[in-house]
Parts: structure tokens; C-alpha cells; sequence
């Protein structure tokens, strides 16, 4: 055996530089938090110093016994002793019984000792080296293998080869000592980053039930909420927090959990309980923030993240949500703000890149926006490593924000979008696809002569247009959605609030026997024009969202079906947009799958029946539907039916339920749409056909004060955008576009709506979810409650000529109001 005097030299050779560490738990430092926890967990010295109070002492404390804390001179850093000192701190630690699988031969445990200090000062070659002349004496020296196998698992994280001999060592101490818990909880440690989670947490459930302690199901809970299995880890991190009560990071892990599954309230409650137990808790107030912000409460969501800042003004994660909600919120000036402060303090971040570029571009700063896409476009992934949605998206955005630029002084009337842009372009991008499209030509770069748009004073504009622009700001909140998910977003108010007058100005118009100017000709509104005129305005208010005429895409990618997918369950996430919905689409399943036992299997009906009536929730349907039906697997669809107006008894297909489920029980309840080319036909030779009766009963009603007359025109106003939601012709925005479109239609025909939309309701998902036209046109005018247009409307400057061309668009979009417009209820 080596003397301890030599293990002496070797280690104040090599750590003179170092730092004490290993004030964190010795035997687990689990790193494996996902994107969204990042640096919320005890990974680090300083860390860890942070919350001390929810971090377990270590096994290794190398600070001198002797000194105390704040004592004159001051403490001295161990790597600066001399050998003497390092040996009494290697007996310190034998005394306090801190070595691993320590020995009867003291000289041996001195040994052992310093080869924990080297691992615990990142010298992990040297520790491997030391621990490797202990086993040539001795090969079965349980410490040695030990120590040996978590410096392999150190040096892991740097080498990934090196954790197949971590392993191998660890394996080794299991089969020699098969009942210490550290063992297995190292053991997790080196095989959750290899991606074997389910190994890594059946060792952590070894350990728990040799020892149980807060930290090893902290740690097991940490590794369920990886896996997306939110309630088990909900239920860990609950455990430790039973075991053990001050852990902030504990508590703000549970509230994660309850964010995940949309239990923003529960979320909410819990992150304020961490809040309890660390007052500056930066990332507790920004999950707060977050919580907030799904709720749709702006006010509340700025308090945390500002409170964040406060704590930390250079948390960049703090920034970053906050610019990012900013942006969502309408208020860009501000956003730009918080994204260039985070490429300050980080340059290479891509979200900040990202979004800065986006809102320079949508305020029609070009420049400085289609720059900052440059940069992101230029931060190439690794070999093997996963791009980042921002750099799979920045393409797209950088090719449409020189077309808008191009096009920034042409009168909008003159030309098309979904004309212009390639087909293959458009279908990539509404696909979110990567940027691989061949014999692609780039839009022409930026020219000169077309200069920036320059920030526009409302009193600027004349007293007419800011009318126009008051009734708009108006108008557009009536739109807002109150349901989790949804943020009020002032831009997008305004932007649908002139779409909704502009609507009203141009149906008048044609109702009238007027023309209007459309892609470059002077005709008679047609259907879709009416649409285009909201889709016009969303597209500029948000230039990251392609909101495309989905029949508009190239022959090929129409004739395999363009799919609507929205995920309501996925596995324990739920999406709490559509909440609301939930009961009714139970419903619906019920009902199908009656219709279906009914015509399949007759006998069997009653039982089925008296199966369904004890299912509550959607999770319940897929066993029964086993039970029942032979050829359900792993899941089964449900497909939805609209009825015609035009041919009565013709049936079109609506949308497709799946819900299916794997063995553990995780499950997928979705709803798709398919937009495919006979789909698409069908649905617009119905919007057609109420189109042509909704023009000529206009015009009527032009010369007519029935009250009978206005209340046909409202309904088939409704019926048309009932088709037209069950269609979903758009690859995003449908729903506000054909709200836009309702509001400004029945403006024209002389009523106003003045009703908001009620809480946790959604136009399109509310005509999906609806079984006939005339079913929608009554729960929408209950919504509504319409009455009578004041004349004042018919005076309002015409939108399409105070704001022709995309310059003028965005200058409206970008003028604040809010000290001149009144407010309104």
C-alpha cells in the first residue's frame, strides 16, 4: 500500500486552485432538468449556497475545523494548506464517519479519504489514478471501486464514454454491498443523461425503500416530471416535502407539476408557498409569472417577473418571459427592451435573437429585425444536435419580412399574399417544416429607397381617423377570449377592430351594388374577399404566424389533406384552452358510440348504455370501448357529421376524435380537422350558397326596415361562418378572422354587438362543437346581445383609404392610444 504521506503531495500538487466544494450532497447531484426547469435544481456550489435550506450537508466539508467563520485573519481555503492540514482533514472526516465503506485499517481510510478530496475538487484523472494504486493492493476495496466509479461518472459529463466504466464500477459495489442506498441513487445519476429514465428510477425506488429521505424522492420526483408523469412526481415531491418541510425547490417542483397538467390555480397557491419558505426566490416569481400569464392576468404576471428582476436584473430567463409576454400582449417597444438587455448579458441566445428580430420586423423596423435573423440563421446546430425551433422558423420569417418590405408602399388591394409567395414556401412554413425547399428563389433583399416605418403620434392623425381608431381599439376587445391560454393583446385588438369596420364598410358597399378593388381588380365582393379583409390585418399584426389559405397550397400537398391538430390530452398535459369543451365532446362520444353498438351490435346496446352512463371523463372511454369492441387496440376515432343548408340531408365530414392510450396509461385525446381538396369543395360550394342568399337578402334589407329581414340576415351571417369554422380554411387565426367577420357583417346590416364572449368559450371550437347551423346562430346571438347600430358608424372614415398600403397598417398598429381613447365597459 502506498503511504498517506505520498496521497499528501499528490493532492496539494493538483489542488491549489481549486474550490472547496462539496457543500452540496455527496453522493447525488442529479443535472437532468429539462429546458423549462434549467437551473432551478442544486447543481452548482453557488446554487446550492442559495438554498441551503433544501440541500442536504455533505458527507465532505473541507474547511478548516479549527478556523471560525469570520474569524481575524480570515479562514484559510484548504488548497492553500499544507500537507499537515490536508492529512488532519482526511482524519476529520474518518472521525466524523463520512468515508464510504470504510475499512479496519486506518492508514487504508487516509488514503481513501484523499481520494474523495481530489473527486471533490473536479480532479477526477488524479482521483481515478489514486483510487486505481489502492485497488492493485487490494481489489476488492469497496471504497476504491466506489470512489473510482463516481470519478468515471464525473468525468462522464464531460466524455460520454467514460460513463460505461462508471457503471461498470457501481455495478461492482451492488454486487459486494447490495443494501446502500447511495449506491443505486449514484447509479440513477449516470444513467438518466444516457437516457435510460426507467433503469435510473427503478434504482432510485431501490434506494427509497432501503432508506427513504426528502432528498431521494426530490430526486426520483425530479425524473417522473422529465418523464411527463406528473402526478407520481406531484406525489415525490410531496413526500419530501412531508419528510422534510423547508425546501423551496421541492415546493416549486410541485407547482410545476400542476402547471403541466393545467392546474394553473393550484400552480399559483404552490409556487406562493415556496415563496413562503425562500422570500427572494427568483425562480419561484417567475413561475408565478408564467402561471399568470396562461390565466390571461397581464397585471399580475408583470408583478412577478418584475419582482423577479428586482432580486436579479440580469436573470435571463426573467427577460426573456417577460419580453416574450410583452410581445403577446401587443406592447413590442417594450419587448424589444427586455430581448436586447438579455443579448447583453447572453448574445448567443436564440429566443431573444429570435424574438427581438420578430418584434423589429412587426413595428416595420426592418433593418434591425431581418439583421437579427440573420444571426440566428448563422448559429448553425452541432452535428447531432436538434435545431431549435427558432432557427427552424427564422428562415421563413426572414424570406416573408423582405416580401412585406417589397411591398411596404403597394396599396394592398393590388396584390396577394397567397399568390405571391411560392406554393412550396407557404406549405413548409404553415407545416413548420424545415427551410428544405428546392429551387427555391430568395425574395429580394432590402432596398434602399424603401425606408423604415417611422413611429406615428395619434395626434397626428386627423380627428376622423382617430375615431376610427378609438372604435376600433373598442371593437377588437369585444373579441377577447376569457379562458386560460389566451392573452389580451392589445395589436391584435386593433388590428381585428379596423378588419371588423372594414368588413361593415365594405359589405354596405356591396349590398349598395358597389364594386370593390381586390388583388389588382375592380369586381363584386365575393365571399372570401370578405374574409381576406380580417385576414389581411391578422397577418400584419403578427408577421410569425402564416395565416394562409390552406386551398391555396400546391395540388400535392392539398390531395394528401392539410391537417387541424390540436392535442386536448397528452399523456398528463392537458390543454386548458379547451377545457370547457371537454363534457361536451364526451357527450358527443357517447352518443356515437351508442349509434355505433346500435347498428353492430344490438344485443349488446343495453349493457354498453349502462357502462357509459358511470364515465365522467374522456380517460374512462377507452377501457369500455376494449369491453365492448374487439377491434379497439390502443384506441379508436370518432367522427363528427355538419349538416347541409344547401341539399337538406347531405352530411359533410366535420372534425375526427382519437383517443388512444399505451400500457402505463398515458393517453392521446386529440381533434384534427383534414382540409383536403373534395373537403374543401364541398364546404365552399355551402359558403357559396349562403353567400349569394346573404347578398341578395342584404340588398333587400338596404330598402327595408323589417325587422324580420335583419333577423334573416343575421342568421345566415352566422350559418355562413358556421361552415366556415368547420372548414378551418386557414392555417392559423381562423377564429378571430370569422368573429372579425360576424361583427363587421352584422354592422352592416344595422346591428351592433355589444356582448363579450362568455368565459371559457371559443368561436371556432363552439360552431365545431355544435350540431346544426341554426343551433350556433341562437348560443352566438345569446352571446352577442345585439341591438341597434347608432348612426354615428355610418359616418366613420373608410379604413381601406385611411390605411391603403402595409406602411400605413403598420403605423396604426403602432400608435399608442391609450390617454385618448375613452374607456369602455
Amino acid at each position: 500500500m502506498a503511504p498517506a504521506s505520498r496521497a499528501v503531495v499528490v493532492a496539494l500538487s493538483l489542488l491549489y486552485l481549486a474550490q472547496a466544494i462539496f457543500s452540496t450532497e455527496f453522493f447525488s447531484t442529479l443535472t437532468l432538468f429539462n429546458n423549462q426547469l434549467h437551473k432551478q435544481g442544486c447543481s452548482s456550489l453557488s446554487e446550492w449556497e442559495d438554498y441551503a435550506a433544501d440541500c442536504d450537508s455533505s458527507i465532505l466539508q473541507l474547511e478548516d475545523p479549527d478556523c471560525e467563520e469570520g474569524s481575524n485573519p480570515p479562514c484559510e481555503s484548504v488548497f492553500s494548506l499544507n500537507a499537515e492540514k490536508i492529512l488532519n482533514q482526511a482524519k476529520l472526516f474518518i472521525e466524523q464517519k463520512k468515508i464510504p465503506f470504510p475499512v479496519d485499517n486506518h492508514n487504508t481510510n487516509e488514503e481513501l479519504a484523499i481520494g474523495y478530496v481530489l473527486i471533490g475538487n473536479g480532479l477526477y484523472d488524479e482521483a481515478i489514478k489514486h483510487f486505481s494504486l489502492l485497488l492493485q493492493s487490494d481489489p476488492e476495496l469497496v471504497s476504491a471501486i466506489y470512489g473510482r466509479g463516481i470519478a468515471y461518472g464525473k468525468k462522464s459529463l464531460q466524455d460520454i464514454k467514460n460513463a460505461d466504466l462508471a457503471l461498470y464500477e457501481l455495478n461492482r459495489v451492488i454486487t459486494l454491498e447490495p443494501n446502500w442506498p447511495e449506491v443505486y441513487e449514484q447509479r440513477a445519476e449516470i444513467l438518466s443523461p444516457l437516457g435510460r429514465i426507467s433503469e435510473a428510477l427503478g434504482d432510485l425506488t431501490k434506494a427509497i425503500q432501503l432508506q427513504p429521505s426528502a432528498r431521494l424522492y426530490r430526486h426520483r420526483g425530479t425524473l417522473l416530471f422529465i418523464s411527463e408523469d406528473y402526478v407520481a412526481a406531484m406525489e415525490d415531491f410531496q413526500q419530501s416535502l412531508e419528510l422534510k418541510k423547508n425546501q423551496p425547490i421541492a415546493m416549486l417542483y410541485k407547482g410545476l407539476t400542476f402547471f403541466h397538467r393545467g392546474m394553473l390555480k393550484e400552480a399559483i397557491d404552490t409556487f406562493k408557498e415556496a415563496l413562503k419558505l425562500k422570500a427572494d426566490f427568483i425562480d419561484a416569481y417567475k413561475s408565478l409569472g408564467q402561471a399568470y400569464r396562461e390565466l390571461g392576468d397581464f397585471e399580475s404576471a408583470m408583478e412577478s417577473f418584475q419582482k423577479a428582476l428586482m432580486l436579479n436584473q440580469n436573470h435571463i430567463q426573467s427577460l426573456q418571459l417577460r419580453g416574450m409576454m410583452l410581445y403577446h400582449h401587443g406592447s413590442l417597444q417594450e419587448a424589444i427592451g427586455n430581448f436586447k438587455r438579455c443579448l447583453q448579458l447572453e448574445p448567443y441566445n436564440e429566443v431573444c435573437q429570435y424574438m427581438k428580430g420578430l418584434s423589429h420586423v412587426a413595428m416595420g423596423q426592418f433593418y434591425e429585425g431581418i439583421k437579427a435573423q440573420t444571426k440566428v440563421m448563422l448559429n448553425d446546430p452541432l452535428l447531432g444536435q436538434k435545431a431549435s425551433s427558432e432557427y427552424l422558423k427564422v428562415k421563413y420569417l426572414r424570406e416573408y419580412s423582405r416580401y412585406l418590405h417589397s411591398h411596404l408602399d403597394i396599396p394592398v388591394a393590388e396584390y396577394s399574399v397567397d399568390q405571391d409567395l411560392p406554393g412550396n414556401f407557404k406549405n413548409h412554413w404553415a407545416k413548420n417544416l424545415p427551410f428544405l425547399i428546392e429551387d427555391y428563389e430568395e425574395q429580394p433583399g432590402l432596398q434602399p429607397h424603401i425606408k423604415d416605418v417611422l413611429p406615428q403620434n395619434f395626434d397626428s392623425y386627423s380627428s376622423e381617423v382617430q375615431k376610427l381608431i378609438c372604435t376600433a381599439d373598442h371593437l377588437g376587445a369585444l373579441m377577447q377570449y376569457d379562458t386560460p391560454g389566451f392573452l389580451p393583446n392589445k395589436r391584435i385588438h386593433r388590428a381585428m377592430g379596423l378588419a371588423t369596420l372594414e368588413v361593415m364598410q365594405a359589405m354596405h358597399r356591396t349590398w349598395s351594388n358597389s364594386k370593390v378593388r381586390v388583388n389588382g381588380k375592380t369586381r363584386q365582393m365575393q365571399w372570401r374577399d370578405m374574409f381576406d379583409v380580417a385576414v389581411k390585418w391578422r397577418r400584419i399584426a403578427d408577421p410569425d404566424q402564416p395565416v394562409l389559405w390552406l386551398d391555396q397550397m400546391p395540388a400535392r400537398s392539398l390531395s394528401r389533406g392539410f391537417n387541424n391538430h390540436i392535442n386536448l390530452i397528452r399523456g398528463q398535459i392537458i390543454n386548458i384552452r379547451y377545457l370547457a369543451y371537454f363534457d361536451n365532446i364526451l357527450d358527443f362520444i357517447k352518443d356515437r358510440i351508442l349509434v355505433y353498438h346500435g347498428a353492430y351490435n344490438p344485443r349488446g346496446l343495453l349493457e354498453v348504455r349502462q357502462a357509459l352512463e358511470n364515465v365522467n371523463k374522456v380517460e374512462d372511454l377507452l377501457p369500455i370501448m376494449k369491453q365492448f369492441n374487439s377491434k379497439t387496440r390502443d384506441g379508436f376515432t370518432v367522427n363528427s357529421k355538419v349538416p347541409s343548408m344547401k341539399d337538406p340531408g347531405k352530411e359533410y365530414d366535420g372534425f375526427t376524435i382519437t383517443i388512444t392510450g399505451d400500457r402505463v396509461g398515458n393517453m392521446l385525446f386529440s381533434v384534427e380537422t383534414q382540409t383536403t381538396e373534395e373537403r374543401t369543395q364541398q364546404y365552399q360550394s355551402e359558403i357559396e350558397s349562403i353567400y349569394k342568399d346573404l347578398t341578395a337578402k342584404g340588398k333587400a334589407l338596404m330598402l327595408s326596415t323589417e325587422l324580420g329581414d335583419a333577423d334573416a340576415v343575421c342568421n345566415l351571417i352566422l350559418s355562413l361562418v358556421y361552415y366556415f369554422c368547420n372548414l378551418m380554411p386557414l392555417s392559423r387565426g381562423s377564429s378571430v378572422v370569422s368573429y372579425s367577420v360576424v361583427m363587421g357583417a352584422l354592422m352592416a346590416s344595422g346591428k351592433e354587438v355589444i356582448g363579450r364572449i362568455p368565459k371559457g368559450k371559443l368561436v371556432d371550437f363552439e360552431a365545431m362543437t355544435t350540431p346544426s347551423p341554426d343551433s350556433f346562430s341562437k348560443t352566438a346571438k345569446s352571446w352577442m346581445s345585439l341591438k341597434s347600430l347608432p348612426s354615428w358608424y355610418q359616418s366613420l372614415s373608410s379604413v381601406a383609404e385611411s390605411f391603403p398600403t402595409t406602411r400605413t397598417m403598420i403605423e396604426v398598429l403602432n400608435t399608442d392610444s391609450s390617454s385618448h381613447c375613452p374607456k369602455k365597459s
